[in-house]
């Protein structure tokens, strides 16, 4: 009796050959290695999120002005986000491919002339960007705005102009650490300014009674002070000893190959966050009601790609110094376990939303109507949360290999190919509304998925870090580099 019962409690050789086979689908070293991303993901969302606060903040005091203020400074913030930021952050996405894999190859004096030559780029960038954003008003009146609104928000978009380089060279400083693996102080100076901005609105809207001037003084001083707080701290703890050794006339040459990095990395940026915009503009054509709903969900999105956003960073500084130290294994492992990682996570916020179906707009309005409209996209806008998480996750690869033309390309296609011609057609022909907009999406990003997946299985591993070494001025084989997150 004894035997049975403990043969019968003993895994059979099936059971023993069942988990062999999973444990043969794990590749080797996958464990140390989400260990290794979460330590970069955690601190990098957080920092995403500090960036994401400072115009929360200013359009939460300016909605208690009226809202005539809010609408009005909710476009300026829109204006400058799409013609100015977006552009920074676009363009410096080259420093992603070039500064992970320099400093993988441990070529570290070339990471500061990098860096020279991407606030030179950048600086220059901001004059075309200022064409565009003094000229706001009439932009807005040319798109039937109403003119208090449209004047209000030339008001805030004036007044923020001069802040635009200090984002420019807070979103350097940001690449310059965290592809070097140093995070943490981005979330510290990020905290600080952004309880600094909390202060200042307040004091500017009330006790002083500066209206839509104060707050836009007080998100011009956040940036300078992300800027400049970040600076001091680089200074302060001597995290820049090692890659920079002062000015040099090397940052004059090779613009080319960082502008031929630089333009397809902002189109990789630009299309997708334009597109958004885009939709935000055609619901107001339709009716308050959609656009009010196509504001909650447009405000989910945001806040469940922080996450999978965070990998992506992560995995573009493991894969590009994994290139870049000619680690062609390191590189697929560390692409994988990213892909992998940005997708489990946002699993938590799609079954989040899809549960929550029915409650969730009332963190933003309580009008049965947004709600009832809000609801009826997040069923199937649940799924998308994960392709979106997939997509996302790949642009960090993506970066972190170079391959930035073939993002672009995938995003100028899907974007503008399918997704808006089709959620277009859907919104206005077919008269489905925001709907109609989040189903053309859907197929958007579907296909986009796709094709992503499939490109880096079958993408040539050892070219990559061939290209990648070649950038980085040192082709003489594999080099163990260290992570270390700080």
């Amino acid at each position: 009796m004894e035997s049975s019962a403990h043969s019968s409690s003993s895994p059979s050789w099936t059971d023993c050959f069942a988990v062999k086979r999973i444990r043969m689908l794990i590749p080797v070293g996958s464990k140390t290695e989400i260990k290794e991303l979460s330590k970069l993901a955690g601190p990098v969302i957080i920092s995403q999120l500090m960036v994401f606060a400072v115009n929360f903040v200013s359009t939460v005091f300016c909605g208690h002005l009226g809202k005539t203020e809010l609408a009005g400074v909710s476009l300026a913030i829109a204006i400058i986000n799409v013609t100015g930021i977006s552009v920074g952050v676009g363009l410096s996405g080259a420093c992603d491919t070039l500064i992970s894999q320099t400093y993988g190859s441990r070529n570290l004096s070339k990471v500061g002339v990098i860096l020279q030559r991407a606030i030179l780029i950048l600086l220059l960038a901001c004059f075309p960007c200022w064409a565009i954003l003094i000229n706001t008003e009439p932009l807005l009146l040319a798109f039937k705005q109403e003119p208090p609104v449209a004047s209000v928000s030339q008001l805030y978009v004036k007044i923020f102009m001069p802040a635009l380089p200090a984002s420019f060279m807070y979103t350097l400083q940001t690449k310059y650490l965290q592809n070097q693996g140093i995070i943490w102080p981005q979330v510290i100076t990020g905290l600080v300014v952004n309880l600094l901005n909390v202060l200042m609105n307040y004091v500017f809207l009330f006790p002083l009674k500066l209206g839509i001037v104060g707050s836009a003084v007080a998100s011009t001083i956040s940036e300078f002070a992300m800027a400049g707080a970040l600076y001091i701290y680089i200074i302060w703890k001597g995290l820049h000893k090692a890659t920079w050794g002062g000015w040099s006339k090397d940052c004059l040459r090779d613009w080319d190959i960082f502008i031929h990095l630089a333009i397809p990395s902002m189109a990789m940026m630009c299309v997708e966050w334009w597109t958004y915009e885009i939709g935000s503009f055609l619901a107001g054509l339709i009716s308050e009601v959609e656009l009010g709903a196509q504001s909650v969900v447009y405000q989910l999105a945001s806040f469940a790609y922080m996450f999978p956003l965070g990998f992506s960073i992560a995995g573009n500084v493991r894969v590009g110094n994994a290139l870049g130290a000619g680690e062609t294994d390191q590189a697929k492992l560390s692409a994988k376990i990213t892909m992998f990682c940005g997708v489990a996570i946002s699993l938590c916020a799609s079954i989040l939303f899809g549960t929550l179906k029915n409650h969730i707009s009332y963190i933003f309005t309580y009008d049965e109507q947004i709600r009832e409209i809000v609801a009826d996209i997040i069923a199937f806008y649940a799924p998308f949360v994960l392709l979106d998480a997939c997509i996302c996750a790949s642009g960090g690869i993506v970066r972190g290999a170079g391959k930035q033309k073939v993002g672009a390309l995938c995003n100028i296609i899907g974007y503008y190919g399918i997704g808006l011609p089709v959620g277009v057609t859907l919104m206005f022909a077919a008269k489905l509304g925001i709907k109609g907009l989040w189903t053309g999406l859907f197929i958007c990003v579907f296909l986009q998925a796709s094709f992503l997946i499939f490109y880096f299985t079958r993408m040539n591993w050892k070219n990559a870090t061939t290209e990648a070494q070649t950038r980085a001025g040192s082709a003489c084989g594999p080099k163990r580099y260290k992570s270390r997150t700080r």
